[in-house]
């Protein structure tokens, strides 16, 4: 029987996506140097460093208004997953040494699979925005 399992992760991401309000993602953006030196730290979340730094990008900027080509389910449970990578005592507490981070990476890796296509479009979206902000800059600007 495998230690945290897909049914696991779903369960614990519904479980925080639900709680999440509007509120809690200016809370979760303060919050966002502590979780990525987390999963610098960690050896089974390392690998989704750029895509929570994505994730936070677009909570930024639905945040702010900038981007809301997204459905709140998508913002919820992405703040879901990482509200839950910022808990040290869930499932599977962050100090069992060599399983500790193995729920949070479950979770993390769950939600990127569920709202992968959300994810692609905010990317698409910000490149698309940032290629439009270096077209304004003049040759001597750059």
């Amino acid at each position: 029987m495998a230690l945290f399992s897909q049914k696991s992760a779903e369960k614990q991401l519904k479980e925080e996506s639900e709680k999440v309000h509007r509120q809690d993602l200016e809370t979760l953006l303060e919050r966002q140097k502590a979780i990525e030196e987390k999963v610098r730290n960690s050896g089974r979340l390392e690998r989704f460093g750029t895509d929570i730094r994505l994730m936070f990008s677009m909570i930024r900027d639905y945040w702010y208004g900038n981007y809301r080509s997204v459905p709140w389910k998508t913002i919820a449970a992405v703040a879901g997953a990482l509200i839950y990578v910022m808990n040290p005592l869930d499932v599977i507490p962050d100090l069992i040494f060599g399983f500790g981070f193995l729920d949070d990476a479950g979770v993390v890796a769950l939600c990127l699979k569920l709202f992968e296509s959300d994810l692609h479009e905010y990317a698409a979206w910000k490149e698309q925005k940032e290629q439009q902000e270096r077209d304004k800059l003049t040759p001597d600007q750059i």
